[in-house]
């Protein structure tokens, strides 16, 4: 088995509101593109322009340790400021940051300030190049990622991503993944969750969905989430202990995932480094 959890214990989280997709999945497993976010394809977040939108943040530039406002806009195929989104699994923008060492992990959504510009406030403790993400579906169009850079000031000291192991440890919860990864095909993976040692069997839903993975290939950041077999409101899907996916990585390498789950009011995150072949 090539996929594994690990602890990432160095790892920062701020949690709102989540989601946005790149892949879905019906209740029966099969793989089916969510807008312009399938399988296949050139990797999702390389780029910070794309099908004639523009990723155009204001901020650049942090001071680790500060909250400030995190301000950007998406610029349109016209040259103006986007104001017409589509709402997507509950939000308009879904806007990811990561360190670009992937050893830190943040999931937010930003709301609109003013003539299409919109804001999130971050809390960065750590110096360091970071990568932010957004997820966002024009009105009438199709999904896009499109990924900038952000410079942290300060003393800045890269780590490298925790070894492969089995479970990953969260606030008293164990979540063992199981499955390989290979590019080019479809990976049925999957999350199992314990607490304390004993199963989870209450998962709370989240955004519509009991568990929400993110993937990111170590070195050019390639970004890819998708969302797992099933819904809370098929009549079919189990809140637990199990989370199921299918999940198509753009190529071989280390990969970090970061799964997002909700129980007891809270969402927390497990961390993993695998290695798809």
């Amino acid at each position: 088995m090539n996929a594994s959890a690990n602890v990432g214990h160095h790892q920062h989280h701020v949690h709102q509101d989540h989601a946005a997709g790149h892949q879905h999945h019906g209740q029966h497993g099969h793989a089916a593109a969510h807008q312009g976010h399938g399988t296949g394809g050139a990797p999702q977040g390389l780029q910070i322009t794309k099908d004639g939108y523009t990723f155009a943040p204001d901020t650049t530039r942090l001071a680790a340790g500060d909250v400030a406002d995190y301000r950007f806009r998406i610029l349109g195929p016209d040259g103006a400021a986007l104001t017409s989104l589509a709402e997507v699994h509950g939000k308009k923008i879904h806007l990811i940051v990561v360190r670009r060492d992937l050893t830190g992990f943040w999931h937010v959504h930003p709301v609109e300030v003013d003539d299409g510009a919109w804001s999130v406030p971050l809390e960065l403790a750590e110096a360091g190049e970071y990568r932010v993400f957004i997820d966002f579906q024009p009105e009438g169009g199709q999904a896009l990622t499109l990924g900038a850079d952000l410079a942290v000031a300060g003393d800045y000291r890269p780590r490298p991503v925790p070894e492969v192991a089995a479970v990953s440890v969260v606030d008293g919860y164990e979540v063992e993944l199981g499955g390989e990864l290979v590019a080019g095909r479809a990976n049925p993976l999957a999350l199992v969750v314990r607490r304390d040692g004993v199963p989870v069997t209450d998962l709370q839903p989240y955004l519509g969905a009991y568990g929400h993975l993110v993937a990111l290939r170590l070195g050019d950041l390639a970004y890819l989430h998708v969302h797992p077999d099933g819904s809370p409101e098929d009549g079919v899907t189990r809140p637990g202990p199990e989370v199921a996916f299918h999940a198509e990585v753009p190529g071989p390498g280390t990969y970090r995932l970061f799964l997002d789950f909700k129980h007891a009011g809270k969402v927390r995150t497990a961390q993993f480094t695998a290695l798809a072949e």
